[in-house]
């Protein structure tokens, strides 16, 4: 599978809320970094940061894609519904690079202030 059929799925697994096919597409090393947040490394610690989130609904939508080698490189708009039934939208630049056919690092980019404004 391509590095960008990988992360395609992963993005619609996402939208399927299939935690446990997010779980799986991601390398036992991952390192997940939520920028301007603090990083997460380990496919546990990121498993258990992913599943705690709770939402009523997600809405990944795809705006490009490119990818060169095993680096994946996506704009997004992330749509989501809270557990409280509050939306939230992100505009999110998101790079994913994938060894072993699993996703190893992956940072997403976003505005913090978009980001605590829908939340307050």
């Amino acid at each position: 599978m391509s590095p960008e059929q990988i992360v395609t799925d992963f993005i619609n697994n996402w939208n399927r809320m299939d935690w446990q096919a997010v779980s799986e597409a991601l390398h036992e090393n991952v390192v997940y970094h939520n920028i301007p947040m603090e990083k997460i490394e380990g496919k546990a610690a990121a498993t258990a940061m992913i599943t705690a989130m709770q939402p009523q609904a997600v809405d990944w939508i795809m705006v490009n894609i490119a990818s060169n080698g095993n680096v994946v490189l996506t704009e997004r708009i992330d749509n989501f519904t809270l557990a409280n039934g509050k939306p939230l939208s992100l505009p999110v630049m998101g790079t994913f690079e994938i060894k072993d056919n699993k996703i190893i690092h992956w940072r997403d980019y976003f505005d913090l202030n978009t980001f605590t404004a829908q939340m307050a």
